[in-house]
């Protein structure tokens, strides 16, 4: 067997903020988390079922090395609590479970939500990864470099143009989805060397630490989620888990997520007191452009400079959509862009669609109703239906 995962530190960066907000704030939380392919692949995943058991055999053999967590102390964000928790943290392999329904490969997590949370990138790039095995290494990296060779060139040409307010700025989000480790590699590195102008860094932890990169990222969907279950006021989720986020970071990481209810509903939540202590915000679902008008409306009302906050669009982006929506709101706030498989998964196949998805809390259903049609995951009809009625919400 090779192993896909080389470090436990080879994770999204904001697995660990998030891991280390919810150990301070709910420790005993109990969760459960689900696989889901949403494209038709070329062979059916249930034929990678043992060969993803050997591999979860081998993360949940895997521990945190000292210079791994050395370089977990030096983010000022990080706590010494949260750390010396990594110091002794296994991921265990019960928690976790392999099958397969006809040509559906089935895995399924559950338990304390801080031993849990952190299979779902690892299991979302080991399937892709041992997937994209199966297909013409050569050929494949052969079309990955010239695509590659032709957004430097993009990039190149984009910032001979006239200048606007704010910079342009991306960074890598393609690990969860990347075709190989090896090729994420040179593509950061060649990205980090050949466009560093553009270029800001990476949510891969392990690859910041290895190439000396800034390390990307606050908060996924899950975060805000939890919150559905936490003992709150249903109406209040929202408000509780930025709050907590507050709370805990005091002024860092200060991009918050705004689609999990939609980003109406968002907004009537994101009162002046939020919209001053965060940064900005993220978009991954619906009309991003619409979605930018509204922030930007939104600061309008409450009286704040747009210019001093961020917006930053992360949903399936390529160069010529993060391009687009640059030039249409860099006169007017900052903003980044988070691309992934047009990064680490442009060779000239098929990528899968794959997602594993936070879908019980505290033994009940938590949901994202997002503002695009099919990314809603959610199998408690009954539950939906009152999430949608309290944020006045239409069904997608």
């Amino acid at each position: 067997m090779i192993p896909v995962v080389r470090s436990l530190l080879e994770t999204d960066l904001y697995k660990f903020t998030m891991w280390q907000a919810l150990l301070h704030s709910q420790p005993n939380s109990h969760t459960e988390y689900e696989f889901v392919c949403r494209n038709t692949p070329v062979f059916p995943l249930a034929q990678l079922k043992e060969e993803v058991e050997e591999q979860l055999d081998h993360l949940c053999a895997m521990s945190f090395s000292e210079d791994e967590l050395s370089y977990l102390r030096s983010l000022r964000y990080m706590k010494s609590d949260f750390v010396d928790f990594l110091t002794v943290f296994r991921f265990q392999r019960k928690f976790i479970t392999v099958e397969t329904d006809g040509e559906r490969l089935v895995i399924h997590a559950a338990g304390p939500q801080v031993h849990v949370m952190g299979f779902e990138i690892f299991v979302l790039y080991i399937v892709n990864e041992l997937y994209f095995r199966r297909f013409d290494e050569e050929s494949a990296l052969e079309e990955g470099r010239a695509r590659l060779h032709d957004k430097l060139r993009a990039l190149k040409e984009f910032g001979n143009l006239p200048g606007l307010r704010h910079p342009f700025e991306f960074s890598d989000f393609g690990l969860r989805r990347r075709f190989s480790a090896a090729w994420h590699d040179e593509v950061v590195q060649t990205l980090a060397a050949e466009a560093p102008r553009f270029f800001k860094g990476t949510s891969n932890v392990y690859l910041a630490k290895k190439f000396g990169l800034f390390p990307i990222g606050t908060m996924a969907h899950e975060y805000i989620q939890s919150f559905q279950a936490f003992g709150v006021r249903l109406r209040d989720f929202q408000k509780a888990a930025l709050e907590d986020w507050v709370q805990e970071y005091r002024g860092d990481l200060g991009i918050a997520l705004t689609d999990v209810v939609g980003m109406d509903a968002f907004l009537d939540d994101f009162d002046l007191y939020f919209a001053k202590l965060f940064d900005g915000l993220r978009h991954d679902s619906g009309d991003p452009v619409l979605w930018g008008e509204k922030a930007i409306a939104h600061y309008a009302a409450l009286r704040i400079d747009s210019n001093t906050k961020r917006l930053v669009f992360s949903d399936g982006l390529d160069f010529d959509t993060a391009f687009s929506l640059y030039r249409h709101f860099a006169n007017r706030i900052m903003t980044g862009f988070g691309i992934g498989t047009h990064l680490t998964n442009d060779v000239g196949l098929t990528p899968l669609n794959i997602v594993m998805k936070l879908i019980r809390c505290n033994g009940q259903s938590v949901a994202k109703l997002s503002d695009s049609p099919g990314k809603t995951l959610c199998k408690d009809e009954t539950f939906l239906a009152y999430l949608r009625q309290v944020f006045h919400h239409t069904a997608s």
